[in-house]
């Protein structure tokens, strides 16, 4: 689906967004350290979110998990504690596919309601919206009291003597008890127990999982025997697929506009291949984004799977994450993107997201500044989506011990938290600044100004590409491994984007190689007023084939000058 706009995706942990406590207290519970809500997106929150350069946001984690919360009172039935991620639980151990989490809604049986109201909310500030569909696993205690009437739970037909059945929603170890090597009393005396065991969502065929595994979540059976050499049982179309389609098209009746689905590359792809169309049938804009992390798949979930979108993860993020810390080479950028070979506009670049470090991290680059070229990389060399994680733009640190999620670098998504640079950012809801650092606004005014470009310039949202690096190999004043230089064009406006990973300033001379001059398009001229896109002032340059553009660089910044030709 050709969108008009460069998608710019604002990914928010729903739960952690509105919460405004400044005292939690580590592994500390709902009543302890508060919990934020669907409603904390007001009006005013979206339409800050908007003004970031925002074209869509992603409210992660709104379908009903296991959690150790205890919502008895609202019908819900509790989960035994050995088999949930931190006190909260993860937003990835399903518990009930067609019902929002209750930790999110101020009125727990208004819970749906309440999510309508955000989607209405959302659309009415100028955003679109993306939800979570996990696909592969599901919580341990998999249970929902709210589907529709004439559908059957997930295993309530499935014949637990066979360890793979293609009629099988699960996978199981017939005659085997659930043992596995991780805590399995949790703070009650009482042990979970589970027999038959079922397979582990990380594809754990076995009945010990360990704390490394993905314990509290029993994979789902689309019909591939992993155990027998991953043999495919897909006609009949297996039971499995059938529930998922139902779940797609319940949520997609929502009025949402896309879904990120988790750990896509678990699923067969021929399941994608029947789903989506079916989807996108009585749903003709709707999204699909994979988090795919194999580039030998990538094809074959986008052009077979019919995905619009697949996470760059090993492709560009590992390598801009590589550049910013000194241990890559900026001329690794140019590899990254042609060895995806003409499918480079179908790929979700992003620099942070809820499994990644936080640049501002002592794991990452420890200093938000050192990852502004990264950003107007990532964010400009093509008409591609880009994402950003709440409180990325305002350098969010992420280095909290909150509780299952140890001092690791990540924003909790395992436990009741607050978020230090969105707390201070909403303050109560004003959004008046107040509260940030100069550091803070400094970072926040320059995402800012980077993705609202995207969508301002037309040569970023929809122009040609010319990457100018092999031009510019062991030039003269111009360091290949530091600095990184591109042009993007559209009609008669030219971008000459010049990023420098090092700390150091630079007076670079960059060459624009002949065949730039006519695969743009561009006529040959001596003096060009241009202005730098990110600080308004204006300057002369020449653009010609035989001599060197000069172009000074502060150390950790960037240059778009943008040229009327």
């Amino acid at each position: 689906m050709k969108e008009e706009n460069k998608l710019i995706i604002y990914q928010v942990f729903t739960r952690l967004f509105g919460n405004n406590n400044n005292h939690c207290v580590n592994n500390g519970g709902i009543d302890e350290n508060g919990c934020g809500k669907m409603a904390d997106f007001s009006a005013k929150a979206l339409g800050e979110i908007k003004k970031l350069g925002a074209t869509h946001i992603w409210y992660t984690g709104i379908i009903e998990h296991a959690t150790q919360t205890d919502y008895r009172r609202y019908n819900i039935r509790p989960d035994h504690p050995a088999i949930v991620k931190g006190k909260a639980g993860s937003p990835y151990a399903i518990k009930d596919y067609y019902d929002v989490d209750p930790d999110l809604a101020k009125n727990v049986p208004e819970r749906m309601k309440e999510f309508e109201n955000l989607v209405q909310r959302t659309h009415r500030s100028g955003l679109k919206v993306i939800i979570d569909f996990v696909p592969n696993h599901v919580a341990r205690q998999y249970h929902s009291d709210a589907q529709p009437d004439g559908t059957s739970q997930l295993g309530t037909n499935d014949d637990v003597n066979h360890a793979f059945s293609p009629y099988n929603n699960f996978y199981y170890i017939p005659q085997s008890e659930l043992r596995g090597r991780f805590d399995m009393k949790g703070p009650a005396s009482e042990s979970y127990r589970e027999y038959p065991a079922k397979a582990t969502g990380n594809n754990r065929f076995d009945s010990y999982p360990d704390a490394s595994d993905w314990y509290e979540t029993v994979k789902l059976n689309y019909g591939v025997d992993y155990q027998n050499g991953g043999t495919c049982h897909f006609d009949p179309i297996p039971d499995t697929w059938h529930k998922m389609l139902d779940i797609l098209l319940f949520w997609a009746g929502k009025n949402i506009d896309g879904f990120r689905c988790d750990m896509a590359e678990m699923v067969p792809v021929e399941f994608w291949e029947w789903v989506i169309p079916q989807v996108k049938a009585a749903y003709p804009s709707i999204l699909f984004i994979a988090e795919v992390y194999n580039p030998g798949e990538y094809k074959n979930y986008l052009f077979r799977g019919k995905f619009d979108y697949l996470y760059d993860k090993v492709g560009l993020y590992d390598t801009l994450r590589a550049v910013t810390c000194g241990q890559g080479s900026a001329t690794d950028i140019t590899r990254s993107w042609q060895s995806l070979g003409g499918i480079e506009t179908r790929m979700l670049n992003f620099l942070e997201n809820h499994d990644e470090q936080r640049i501002a991290s002592d794991f990452f680059a420890g200093d938000p500044r050192k990852a502004i070229p990264a950003l107007i990389v990532s964010a400009c060399m093509n008409t591609n989506p880009m994402m950003i994680y709440f409180g990325q733009e305002f350098g969010e640190p992420g280095m909290d011990s909150e509780g299952f999620s140890g001092r690791d670098g990540r924003t909790t998504i395992f436990d009741y938290w607050s978020v230090d640079t969105i707390r201070r950012w909403r303050n109560g809801g004003k959004f008046d600044g107040k509260m940030l650092t100069e550091k803070q606004k400094y970072i926040y005014d320059t995402y800012q100004r980077i993705l609202t470009l995207c969508n301002e310039e037309k040569a970023i949202s929809q122009g040609a590409f010319f990457d100018l690096m092999y031009a510019n190999i062991g030039g003269w004043r111009f360091n290949e491994h530091r600095q990184y230089t591109f042009l993007r064009k559209y009609e008669s406006e030219l971008l000459l984007f010049v990023v420098n990973f090092d700390h150091l300033s630079a007076d670079l001379a960059i060459n624009i190689p002949a065949h730039a001059f006519s695969f743009l398009q561009m006529p040959q001229i001596n003096q060009y007023e241009a202005t730098d896109l990110l600080s308004g002032r204006k300057e002369s340059i020449s653009l010609l084939p035989y001599k060197a553009t000069n172009v000074a660089v502060e150390g950790y910044g960037g240059r778009i000058l943008k040229i009327k030709l």
